[in-house]
């Protein structure tokens, strides 16, 4: 089905997001953009890795043919979002964001291509995030057609790494401010002139080790500048899921660090939050998150 941008984007679209308590109001111009921002994101990283990194690298690290040429046809599909996503807001009469300055930590190749898959994964979240609250039918296909590639390109990267390339039975939507959260570290600057997206970072959550882990084992979480361990004694650490808050045992260690056990039922790229609630996790209650953890299975 053919989906014309004028029909597509000539709308007002309004996202109510779908966890208890939490509601906002968007239009269309500040959807796209936010989506912009981080395809944005996402094609620079590609373009600048696929500069650092010949094809003869790739072979060495252990990626063998077609994995070099089937990444540029990643870093392809990235750039023909921007331009898609750019076009839409153009011809809507909306101004789009421009691409930001970006700091990405891949120091080598197999570092490249894990952050490449959890890039992706985010990318999955989020529009899974905003799909799941869309009212406009031509707008939800548009946002899914988008949607199921960044799934594929997931997918693709997991099997690379050696991880099962589906996981989990249900994929992870993540509200506006969780995926900001995650992306905000990797910007450096914007240009004065993009338009201010209502969107703003909890404070970051890191687990250590960083690496794998697994159902039953234990990690330290460290919240970043910002978190307040005095007005925030009383939390919980859950993992965010389709079906609802997976709650993890949390011990305090002190120095605003926290010992968590990773729960049963939480599987592949998965996001943990600090929040002050055991009911829910909504934007009104976290304090420091998400923390992108991938849990192998067992």
């Amino acid at each position: 089905m053919k989906v014309s941008r004028c029909v597509l984007f000539g709308v007002a679209v309004t996202i109510v997001h779908s966890r208890p308590g939490v509601k906002r109001a968007l239009n269309d111009a500040t959807i796209l953009n936010y989506a912009l921002t981080l395809e944005h994101l996402e094609a620079t990283f590609y373009q600048q890795g696929l500069q650092n990194y010949t094809h003869e690298d790739f072979l060495n690290a252990g990626f063998p043919d077609p994995f070099y040429s089937n990444l540029g046809k990643v870093a392809s599909d990235e750039q023909n979002h921007v331009e898609f996503l750019t076009s839409a807001l153009t011809a809507a009469g909306a101004m789009p964001v421009a691409q930001c300055t970006y700091s990405f930590p891949a120091t080598d190749i197999r570092g490249f291509v894990s952050l490449a898959n959890v890039l992706e994964g985010v990318g999955v979240s989020a529009y899974l995030g905003a799909a799941a609250s869309i009212a406009n039918k031509t707008y939800l296909t548009a946002a899914g057609s988008i949607l199921t590639v960044e799934a594929r390109h997931n997918a693709y990267l997991r099997a690379a790494l050696g991880q099962v390339p589906f996981a989990q039975p249900f994929d992870t939507p993540l509200d506006f401010n969780e995926v900001y959260t995650v992306a905000s570290p990797f910007i450096t600057s914007c240009p004065s002139t993009n338009s201010q997206l209502p969107v703003k970072a909890f404070p970051s959550l890191t687990m250590v080790p960083s690496g794998n882990v697994m159902n039953g084992s234990t990690a330290t979480l460290v919240p970043g500048p910002g978190f307040n361990s005095t007005s925030n004694s009383n939390l919980s650490a859950a993992f965010v899921t389709i079906t609802g808050p997976v709650w993890a045992p949390l011990k305090p260690i002190g120095n605003g660090q926290f010992i968590v056990t990773i729960p049963a039922g939480v599987e592949g790229q998965s996001y943990i939050v600090l929040t002050n609630s055991m009911s829910d996790v909504s934007d009104d209650n976290i304090v420091a998150g998400p923390a992108i953890v991938e849990v192998e299975l067992m």
